[in-house]
């Protein structure tokens, strides 16, 4: 066991909830998921390892991220809880169901397939990597400079959300781009079956809801064998007009799908 635990926030009361957000967040961004279903359950929302205010790490393999998780809930006392994540948080969320079915009671995974993905953050991270924090004095210095890389207003707003000033009052960022990066091949790789399961014993069994944003591309027909064989027990709904950002773009028509299923 590591002495080492996810940094998280807690609200609310109930049933247990655990929200996990997506490569280059941090727990903020699932804030306006976590303050509705505050209302009825206890919500708790993590920064992945390499993110937020969590630890540093130069592994960000998929059973390893899942055990964060565990671990947490060990510390936290909570033996099952409904798990959501977006993206890369999804991954997470489905590798936590397939290696420890009996922690997680459903699970709900926002617009992520359990699949390979062919890599398309490179010029992000090259961005990311190339600022120069000697001429960053305010947060439009460090979006001047990732603008050559990306061009996208509202992506680099969203990447440089991770901008803090340090004990030595310099910008800098909370994640730790070099890990993320060093592991970015881990962050693409599939969801699998944990080694030591018994091949006759099935996957997750458990309710699963994909949500998928209707103009996002990142689930499509072809992952349905893949999400068949490792979550049988599970259903889609799509967001129409809402892209990979979906519970942001459509915050009541997501919230309104997962307090549905999870009553």
């Amino acid at each position: 066991m590591t002495e080492q635990l996810l940094n998280y926030q807690q609200q609310g009361q109930g049933e247990h909830v655990v929200l996990i957000h997506g490569l280059f967040g941090s727990l903020e961004n699932l804030n306006m998921v976590a303050k509705p279903l505050a209302q009825e359950y206890c919500v708790t929302s993590v920064d992945v390892a390499n993110h937020g205010n969590s630890f540093h790490r130069a592994d960000m393999n998929y059973s390893r991220l899942a055990l964060d998780i565990i671990e947490l809930l060990d510390h936290l006392k909570i033996d099952v809880a409904y798990v959501l994540g977006h993206s890369m948080g999804g991954k997470i969320a489905m590798q936590v169901a397939l290696e420890h079915p009996q922690r997680v009671k459903k699970l709900i995974v926002a617009d992520i397939a359990p699949v390979a993905y062919p890599p398309h953050h490179n010029e992000i991270i090259k961005g990311l990597q190339s600022i120069d924090f000697s001429r960053v004095e305010k947060r439009s210095d460090a979006d001047q400079q990732l603008s050559a890389y990306v061009d996208d207003k509202g992506v680099r707003q969203f990447l440089l959300r991770n901008l803090a000033l340090n004990e030595n009052k310099q910008w800098a960022f909370k994640c730790q781009v070099d890990f993320i990066a060093q592991c970015y091949p881990q962050i693409m790789q599939a969801n699998y079956l944990p080694s030591k399961q018994n091949i006759n014993e099935p996957p997750f069994l458990g309710e699963t809801l994909f949500i998928k944003g209707g103009n996002s591309n990142y689930i499509l027909a072809e992952h349905k064998a893949a999400i068949a064989t490792l979550l049988p027990n599970s259903k889609a709904k799509i967001i129409q007009g809402a892209g990979h950002w979906l519970h942001a773009e459509k915050t009541i028509a997501f919230n309104k799908i997962v307090t549905d299923f999870l009553a």
